[in-house]
């Protein structure tokens, strides 16, 4: 049995942050029913890149999912969806704030129909504040934040980050809270409100360059400031195929090792050093790196306790023997799509794990499954197809 086998979820959300939440929950267990809009449904499902027309990574992120089309601009389609709540543990929305309200959906309706209904809204900047009702997305909140002037070197502007941050901390968050909220629940009998702001989980992640403000009282400078400072013993070196390393020896005892392995024991004392000194260490690493091809450093290392490792692009990580062997690379039978690679189940259980049970849904593919469950006759869901409710 998966651990959250019989909790049941309403996903009101779109793109990326609460779909990738509740797939980290459908792949432990959970029923994820996916509430999408009659004319067309979520945005990603005929994003580029796709196959036969189908968006990748809506594939990728909605599998385990049950899709149920609802108008809920129709008193009809709200009628449905607060059956539906009566019925649900969890309700997930990731409207601008004042959406869901305005259409009969928010938590006052919500916890009216059922008081033990956890209720979680992930949105840009929270449900209050200044910020609340500002257009954002991921390079906004990073940008407010902080994070992203950290990121690259002192002498060039800031480096865009290769991933969507503020997106995937919303859908983690988001899943910490709901998890913590049902636990409340058990104890308590009473549901609550959940309130994820992307802005806040980005900031919330920022532990290391508050340390060296608080520190110093000025803020860290591009890199500059600990991991994100390019030190020569936590950087990136160019090897002689024009590919390149990384180099992670930021304990003593690791850069020693590292040292002695590359006969430059004289280096050793070098750690932490000044500037002018790791100016010097630099330039050594940066022509030694490039006297071998990135594969020779890698057995060179192997094996070795000097954390340094290959920069790999993703048709070398995907066919990585690490991957492999943690199945977090699985291919996933589409019936339309066909065959398709996805990313495994990165939370890894003893007792009850996670399994991928079905492909991404079909827009509206579970519409008279759930209705009927509600108590609806075929003919009933036939007037609901002509009056445009789903």
């Amino acid at each position: 049995m998966s651990a959250l086998k019989g909790l049941r979820i309403l996903d009101l959300t779109v793109t990326l942050p609460g779909p990738y939440c509740t797939v980290l929950l459908a792949d432990l267990g959970a029923e994820v029913i996916k509430i999408e809009n009659p004319e067309g449904g979520d945005w990603c499902r005929h994003e580029k890149p796709a196959v036969k027309g189908m968006g990748i990574r809506f594939l990728n992120l909605n599998r385990n999912k049950k899709s149920l089309t609802l108008n809920l601009k129709s008193p009809k389609g709200i009628e449905i969806f607060l059956a539906l709540v009566r019925k649900a543990h969890v309700v997930l929305e990731g409207f601008r704030p004042g959406v869901v309200d305005r259409l009969g959906i928010g938590y006052r309706q919500a916890v009216a129909a059922n008081p033990q209904i956890v209720y979680c809204s992930i949105s840009g900047y929270g449900q209050d504040g200044p910020y609340r009702l500002l257009a954002g997305h991921d390079i906004n909140y990073l940008g407010y934040t902080g994070l992203l002037d950290l990121g690259g070197f002192e002498d060039r502007p800031p480096v865009m980050p290769a991933m969507p941050i503020a997106d995937y901390s919303g859908g983690l968050m988001a899943a910490v809270g709901i998890l913590a909220a049902l636990q409340s629940t058990q104890r308590t009998g009473k549901g609550q409100y959940v309130d994820i702001s992307m802005f806040d989980g980005v900031l919330g992640f920022q532990h290391a360059p508050l340390a060296e403000y608080v520190a110093t009282g000025q803020s860290p400078r591009r890199g500059k400031f600990w991991l994100g400072a390019n030190l020569p013993w936590y950087s990136v070196y160019e090897t002689k195929d024009g590919k390149a390393v990384t180099m992670g020896p930021l304990e003593p005892h690791f850069w020693a090792n590292f040292c002695k392995l590359l006969g430059r024991e004289d280096l050793i004392e070098g750690h932490g050093a000044e500037e002018e000194k790791q100016e010097e260490i630099y330039h050594f690493l940066r022509k030694t790196f490039r006297e071998k091809t990135r594969d020779e450093w890698t057995t060179f290392f192997k094996g070795e306790d000097v954390c340094v490792g290959p920069v790999q692009d993703v048709d070398e990580a995907l066919k990585d023997v690490q991957v492999k062997h943690r199945q977090m690379i699985v291919e996933v039978e589409h019936p339309h799509a066909g065959p398709l690679r996805q990313i495994g189940i990165p939370i890894k259980f003893s007792e009850t794990p996670g399994e991928i049970r079905e492909p991404a849904p079909a827009l509206g593919q579970h519409n008279d499954e759930i209705l009927k469950e509600l108590g609806h006759s075929p003919r009933e869901i036939e007037k609901l197809k002509d009056e445009r409710v789903i």
